[in-house]
């Protein structure tokens, strides 16, 4: 039987070592002017004009993960009023008042633990067990949304699962969850932290990139 929930992007779950998980998120800011959508629950980066961005807007694929998206707020130069959407849907599809600035609010703290659907089958529960410690990426899906929901749709690339050190996820654990259960299907939700976070004191960096053909 097919599993009900296929792709969500990285929803935050709890922190590492079980500690106390306020689901807090720090603001930061969106270039008014971004026509990259950003949806809730995907991954977004820092860039060098002090906003963020989605996964792989900075050059050189060398830039650590700085969260997930949660929200946004802006204020909107038509209604003369703040908005706030559960994603940013781009510069060319709001209204934004530019004296106001885009705010982002980030799920960002290093010890995130996040859920992710699998994009295929992991053949069975020992298989995706195996997988535990290992490192994987979302593939071109880490930029993909529905623009219905604002929701990410990415899913982690079970074909990229590997202990390459660079891809930005690190798998921690598989879920129970009876709904989501057929391990010869995609859709099994497993753990995940990032790798390299931009918040934390490391120096390996995730496979963040400009190329929409490759992805995070």
């Amino acid at each position: 039987m097919a599993n009900q929930n296929t792709a969500y992007g990285l929803r935050p779950i709890g922190l590492v070592g079980s500690g106390a998980n306020s689901t807090g998120v720090t603001q930061y800011e969106i270039a008014s002017n971004n026509t990259n959508p950003i949806f809730q629950y995907s991954l977004c980066v820092p860039t060098a004009a002090g906003v963020v961005d989605h996964a792989g807007a900075t050059n050189g694929g060398t830039t650590p993960a700085l969260g997930v998206l949660m929200g946004v707020e802006y204020q909107d130069a038509t209604q003369k009023k703040p908005v706030f959407l559960n994603y940013w849907p781009g510069s060319g599809s709001v209204s934004v008042d530019t004296n106001y600035p885009v705010k982002a609010f980030v799920a960002d703290n290093p010890n995130q633990l996040f859920k992710v659907a699998s994009d295929a089958s992991l053949t069975d529960r020992a298989t995706a067990q195996a997988a535990v410690f290992a490192n994987a990426s979302l593939g071109t899906s880490a930029r993909t949304g529905s623009t219905n929901t604002g929701s990410s749709n990415s899913a982690l690339g079970v074909s990229t699962i590997a202990v390459t050190a660079t891809l930005p996820l690190r798998i921690v654990g598989v879920m129970d969850d009876e709904a989501n259960s057929d391990f010869a299907a995609a859709g099994i939700p497993l753990i995940v932290r990032i790798n390299a976070h931009y918040n934390s004191n490391t120096s390996r960096f995730d496979s963040q990139t400009t190329a929409t053909s490759t992805g995070v």
